[in-house]
């Protein structure tokens, strides 16, 4: 008995060394963000939102090179008057003299992002707070910004746009739609989703006119989800989402005086409906700057549209036989944004990524002349745009390495070379937030092994100014675990493909054994996996129980490999890119002898869930297990701008979509199927998962499924849903694919 009981504190010790589910989600690892942070002073200063010693939020400036502290906002300042509760911070903007703070709290849910909400304005200098928007429900407010006078902001309220005076409270409705078929300041389903477009107004710089978009949803199909647990009756919920062929919402661009009596519509040529409006913003007083794709997406052009004289002039085109990107997916770019062209030059001139020339390079662009410079001649891709001062511009590159990206600078001028900013010991992926006057930047770092760490540096030589978050805690607990090494290695396929690849080695490595494999897949255009980030608690577990982990990116995955490898996939979607990984997974056996042929599982989701889908149905020998999260099994069902976009349309080549759509190739499993999806997807719908169920039933295959009542495309909503989730894969794993023979 003391033999025993001698030895529980080393079986305790050994446990804390192992992952569980239950550790992972029990909050036990905490990794720390960067709260809300906005630079002032043109960079000589930053604001963040902080907790006081209470608890209470308030707003703490920094002095960006001495650190010195002041409170912006104390957190009492954010108690109404008769009221104990402060109204709390979720996002803050400043009036352009900075005398008022406008606030941003209560927020709701719409779609992918928490864009309704409150809004509270806090006169800086009388300590004054004041709601916007009182004769409307608590929030259902969207959008609000200050007027560059700041003595008015705009906000959106049930589809259209209201003006509120700041001194007399005065509310003016510019817009009047119905409230349901017509969207004006914000943007339909599809628009937010593909073209990240949310906010849809644009004060003129005079603060007299609003710019904003109009929206006819009306001749939109309505798709219906099912919310079944809410009442004993179902409830439909109604989505208007245009399917791949059907036409999208008819759009247009209005301009309005702030008494809502003088609103004009900009004559843009063309249908409404068969061209896209992605962007538009103001360039001066008179002048409007508006992009438009064509329904193919194969052409962009750039109008200059001059409000007083009602004349549009074309500024600039771009054409590509495949697609045209407006936004450019990269684990650089830090989420969407607007779609609003960066002006340089006094607002002279605006940039653009374009790789008409093989590579995505950053051009200058006249707005007068229409002339173009190009400002990286470099023969590597541009991943995104870090920050831009009056002589030079900051990206984000990785030359050597698609896996990690690096900060580089390149003249405004076009002259000069482009350079390396981020010190080579950085490896990994270092992501930029460039100060406005470019002397600073915060560096969010990570790597394979590591989580997000941030500092302030200094530019253009990158010294350290301090650190702001190191995740240290975070750190601590990672190096109390056994971890496993990660590997990051290229195979060539037997057609001359060069795959990059991610390999999460078990722990306790031993190259004589043989380990099962889970493959992590997605494929598509819109992201890549094999990046050296973070791998995250979860593969780390598994890792610990015996598992190789491998990520692969195919063609037409966002990798820095120029535009060839990134625009093959056009037409080829569900084709050229799980030949890829099919391929690629051959070489990866004949090169690690340790992986058991035998014991293959393959997961993904969303676009990773219809590349397993479909390796489980193209290439039965190779994949024994497959887990589909949330995938496309029939590309004619998914929204017309995303599918449009790396397909063309289904009314000219309807075979395509066929033969890359997994259900069609249903008929040949063999192995072991999960099917998981959210009811209420409203991305990928419930549809989905029940065509590809109908036809394995007609083909009489065998397999499993799992659905998520009133979940969405994310599978969060709820309790204990994550938890239950990544239990249900882990353990579908574990019999199918087991760690011991």
């Amino acid at each position: 008995m003391a033999w025993a009981l001698s030895v529980l504190p080393l079986l305790s010790i050994a446990q804390e060394t192992q992952l569980t589910l239950e550790r992972i989600y029990s909050g036990e690892f905490r990794e720390q963000g960067l709260p809300p942070l906005q630079w002032v002073d043109d960079g000589e200063a930053y604001a963040m939102v902080e907790r006081d010693d209470a608890g209470k939020p308030q707003i703490a400036k920094y002095e960006t090179v001495s650190g010195e502290k002041s409170l912006l906002v104390e957190a009492d300042q954010l108690i109404p008057p008769g009221q104990d509760e402060s109204i709390g911070i979720e996002s803050f903007s400043f009036s352009p003299d900075r005398t008022k703070l406008l606030i941003f709290t209560n927020s709701s849910r719409v779609w992918r992002a928490n864009t309704k909400g409150d809004y509270w304005v806090l006169d800086l200098e009388t300590a004054a707070l004041t709601q916007l928007g009182t004769q409307f429900p608590a929030s259902s407010l969207m959008f609000a910004k200050f007027s560059d006078d700041q003595s008015k902001a705009a906000y959106v309220h049930d589809f259209n746009v209201y003006v509120e005076d700041l001194k007399s409270g005065e509310v003016v409705q510019l817009t009047h739609g119905d409230g349901q078929n017509i969207i004006n300041g914000t943007f339909d389903w599809v628009y937010e989703e593909e073209f990240g477009a949310r906010d849809g107004f644009r004060w003129s710089p005079s603060g007299q006119l609003l710019a904003f978009w109009n929206f006819d949803i009306s001749k939109v199909g309505t798709f219906y989800m099912i919310n079944n647990t809410d009442s004993v009756y179902s409830k439909p919920i109604p989505l208007q989402y245009p399917k791949v062929g059907q036409d999208p919402s008819s759009v247009k661009i209005g301009v309005v005086d702030i008494k809502g009596e003088n609103m004009h519509w900009v004559p843009v040529p063309g249908s409404s409906v068969q061209n896209y409006l992605p962007g538009m913003q103001w360039v001066d007083e008179e002048t409007l700057l508006i992009q438009q794709l064509n329904r193919h997406q194969n052409k962009l052009t750039v109008w200059s549209y001059n409000v007083a004289a009602d004349e549009l002039t074309e500024v600039y085109s771009e054409v590509e036989d495949t697609w045209v990107d407006i936004y450019y997916p990269d684990v650089s770019a830090g989420g969407w944004e607007e779609n609003d062209l960066k002006f340089v030059d006094d607002n002279k001139a605006f940039l653009r990524m374009t790789e008409n020339d093989g590579w995505r390079h950053v051009y200058k662009v006249e707005i007068a002349s229409g002339e173009k410079t190009l400002l990286t001649p470099t023969d590597y891709d541009v991943a995104s745009i870090a920050g831009i001062t009056d002589k030079e511009i900051y990206y984000h590159a990785s030359p050597e390495n698609t896996a990690q990206r690096y900060l580089y600078k390149a003249d405004l001028k076009g002259k000069g070379k482009s350079s390396l900013v981020t010190p080579k010991e950085f490896a990994g992926i270092n992501i930029y937030n460039c100060s406005p006057n470019g002397k600073f930047a915060i560096q969010t770092h990570q790597e394979a092994m590591a989580p997000n760490s941030y500092q302030l540096v200094s530019l253009p030589k990158h010294q350290e100014v301090r650190e702001l978050e190191g995740n240290q805690a975070y750190k601590d607990m990672l190096a109390s675990l056994d971890l496993p090494d990660v590997e990051f290695f290229q195979v060539t396929t037997d057609e001359g493909i060069k795959v990059d690849g991610r390999m999460i080695k078990p722990v306790g490595f031993d190259a004589s054994k043989k380990y099962p494999v889970l493959f992590h897949v997605y494929g598509e255009p819109w992201g890549a996996v094999a990046t050296d980030n973070f791998v995250g608690l979860w593969n780390i577990m598994l890792a610990q129980k015996g598992y190789v982990i491998i990520d692969m990116d195919n063609r037409g995955t966002p990798c820095l490999k120029g535009s060839e490898w990134r625009k093959s996939i056009y037409r080829k979607v569900g084709l050229i890119n799980a030949d890829d990984q099919a391929m690629a997974a051959k070489k990866v056996f004949s090169e690690f002898p340790f992986i058991d042929t035998e014991r293959v599982a393959v997961w993904g989701w969303s676009g990773g869930g219809s590349m397993t889908q479909n390796l489980l149905f193209k290439y039965p020998d190779i994949y024994q297990t497959g887990m589909a999260v949330a995938g496309v099994s029939l590309q004619f069902i998914y929204d017309n701008i995303y599918q449009e976009r790396y397909m063309g349309l289904p009314q000219e080549n309807p075979e395509d979509f066929i033969n890359g759509s997994p259900i069609s190739h249903a008929k040949n499993l063999k192995g072991n199927l999960l099917l998981v999806h959210g009811t209420a997807d409203d991305n990928v719908h419930y549809q989905s998962q029940e065509l590809l169920v109908n036809e394995l039933i007609r083909q009489n295959k065998q397999f499993d499924m799992m659905a998520y009542p009133n979940r969405s495309h994310g599978i969060y909503e709820g309790a204990n849903t994550r938890r239950h989730l990544y239990t249900l894969l882990t353990n579908y794993l574990m019999q199918h694919t087991p760690v011991n023979k």
